[in-house]
């Protein structure tokens, strides 16, 4: 599902790597935990899996695509088809409200609009019900993103990451905002909502206790051979 083959990336103006992997394989359906100390790269090697950030060497491929081999349109729609998306800010619209926000990929993907609506009867029946699991309550349902708090807002971005089935769900740092009976109903959900569709998962979250849910654990350090993590955003 996933695969890095001599994977270097360095920020614009940086003197050298900041992440150098030189093979990873992920399968499909695996539940991957990946686990590091701030600013060692794991938000930086998500967005590389994603397609949001290009190498500057070597290869991240995903479902048997290169990336670096798509144009940008072409990536886009890859990814809006493909990927579910947990960021660590949410990157939900403030002006639209919960349902609207969880919509989004419906939008920019004909394929998940059509699996969310094989859900639930249609695509809005699909994100109401995504919405009651992760546990935001029908009354905030209807309010702007704006006005939701920060745990709301992290609740409505796993659902619009989780709707319309998608090969594989990137989660970095989802339960950051949650306390101890959401953040385990919120990976209970995740979970299982990732082994339902036979979902990839890579979730990455500087919370250990986490680990024990996941299928494999890595430790970002291990694998990368960059020399200088004090440069890694």
């Amino acid at each position: 599902m996933i695969a890095i083959d001599r994977l270097r990336f360095a920020w614009p103006g940086a003197d050298a790597d900041c992440l150098a992997i030189d093979t990873l394989e992920v399968a499909q359906g695996a539940s991957v935990f990946i686990h590091g100390p701030s600013g060692c790269g794991k938000s930086t090697l998500l967005g590389l899996l994603a397609g949001v950030l290009s190498p500057a060497g070597g290869r991240v491929s995903l479902l048997g695509a290169d990336w670096t081999a798509l144009s940008g349109v072409r990536r886009d729609a890859h990814r809006a088809d493909h990927v579910g998306y947990i960021f660590q800010q949410f990157n939900l619209l403030p002006y639209l409200n919960a349902i609207d926000n969880v919509l989004l990929p419906c939008r920019f993907s004909r394929l998940r609009r059509e699996r969310a609506a094989a859900d639930a009867g249609t695509p809005r029946a699909a994100a109401r019900s995504l919405l009651e699991r992760v546990g935001l309550v029908p009354g905030h349902w209807g309010r702007a993103s704006s006005q939701l708090s920060v745990g709301q807002q992290q609740r409505v971005a796993a659902a619009r990451a989780l709707i319309g089935h998608p090969e594989v769900v990137i989660a970095d740092e989802p339960t950051s905002a949650l306390d101890a009976p959401l953040r385990e109903a919120f990976m209970a959900l995740l979970l299982g909502q990732c082994r339902k569709a036979g979902s990839t998962l890579v979730f990455v979250s500087h919370d250990e206790r986490l680990a024990a849910h996941f299928d494999r654990r890595l430790e970002l350090a291990s694998l990368n051979r960059a020399a200088a993590p004090e440069a890694v955003a």
